[in-house]
C-alpha cells in the first residue's frame, strides 16, 4: 500500500507537469533542457544512493561476494530495458518519424511519443516499489525515510517528463485536453510497476539485492539512452549539464538527509 501511494504521487507529479499545456502552447526550450538534465541527475543519484549502495550492503547476508548481486542485477536491468526498447515501437521526443525505434508499425506519432515515456517510467516505478517492499523485512539497510526520499526525488523529476510529452503534442495541433491526457497517461505505469516490485520482494526476500540493482540498471539505461541526449539536442548543452549536477545534488541530499 505504501508503494502504491508513493507511485500515485509520482504519477500525480507527471500530471502536474503536463498541466501547463492548458495555459500556453509552447515551452521554454532552454528551461525544459535544464529540467531534463535535472531528471537525469536525480535518476543517476537515486541509482547509487537509493538502490546500488543498499544492494551491496544487503549482499553481505548472502553466501555470494558483495559485488555479485549488484553487478548481476544492474546488468539484467539494463538488458531488460534494451530488450523492451528493441521490441516496443516508440519515438523519442522531438525526433523525426524515421527515427522511430522498435518493431515497424503504422501507429501515429502521438502514440509512439507516449509509449517512449511510458516505457522508461517502468524502472522508476519498480525502484520505488522495491524500496518500500524492503521495509517489510526489517533490514537495517532499508528505511522509510530512504524510500520516501526516493519517491519524492522521482516525483520531482517526473514534472518535466509530463511537460515534455504534453507540449510537443499541443504544438502538433492536438487539443489542450488531449495533450494533457496523453501527458499524464505516460506516468500511469508507475503505480503498476511499483506494486509489482513491492510484491516481488515482499514474498521472496533473497531477490531483494538483485531487484534493487535491477531497477538501478534500468534507470541508468534510460538516462544514457534518452534523457541526457534529449537534453543536449537543442543546443543548450551547458545549461542541461548544470541541470544534471543540480538534480544529482538534490537527490543525494534527500537520500542522505531522510535515509
Amino acid at each position: 500500500m505504501q508503494a502504491l501511494v508513493a507511485t500515485l504521487f509520482t504519477w500525480g507529479m507527471t500530471a502536474a507537469g503536463a498541466s501547463p499545456v492548458f495555459f500556453t502552447d509552447r515551452e521554454n526550450r532552454r528551461l525544459l533542457d535544464i529540467l531534463l538534465g535535472f531528471t537525469g541527475g536525480v535518476m543517476i543519484a537515486a541509482s547509487f544512493w537509493s538502490l546500488l549502495a543498499p544492494s551491496i550492503e544487503m549482499a553481505g547476508e548472502l553466501a555470494v561476494p558483495a559485488w555479485f548481486p549488484a553487478a548481476v542485477g544492474f546488468a539484467l536491468g539494463a538488458a531488460f530495458l534494451r530488450g523492451a526498447d528493441w521490441i516496443l515501437p516508440h519515438l523519442h521526443l522531438n525526433a523525426p518519424m524515421h527515427e522511430a525505434e522498435g518493431v515497424p508499425t503504422t501507429w501515429r506519432r502521438t502514440t509512439l511519443l507516449v509509449l517512449a515515456i511510458t516505457l522508461h517510467n517502468i524502472p522508476e516505478g519498480l525502484a520505488i516499489g522495491v524500496a518500500f517492499g524492503a521495509l517489510a523485512h526489517g533490514l537495517d539497510q532499508a528505511s522509510l525515510g530512504g524510500a520516501i526520499a526516493l519517491a519524492v526525488g522521482i516525483g520531482i523529476q517526473n514534472f518535466p517528463e509530463g511537460m515534455a510529452v504534453a507540449m510537443p503534442l499541443r504544438r502538433e495541433g492536438m487539443s489542450r485536453r488531449k495533450s494533457f491526457w496523453y501527458g499524464q497517461l505516460s506516468g500511469v505505469v508507475e503505480p503498476i510497476a511499483g506494486v509489482i516490485g513491492a510484491a516481488a520482494v515482499l514474498f521472496w526476500q533473497p531477490i531483494l539485492p538483485y531487484a534493487l540493482a535491477f531497477a538501478a540498471g534500468a534507470m541508468i539505461f534510460v538516462v544514457v539512452e534518452e534523457v541526457i541526449p534529449e537534453a543536449q539536442r537543442s543546443g543548450h548543452a551547458d545549461a542541461a549539464t548544470l541541470g544534471v549536477i543540480g538534480g544529482f545534488i538534490v537527490m543525494m541530499v534527500l537520500d542522505v538527509a531522510l535515509g
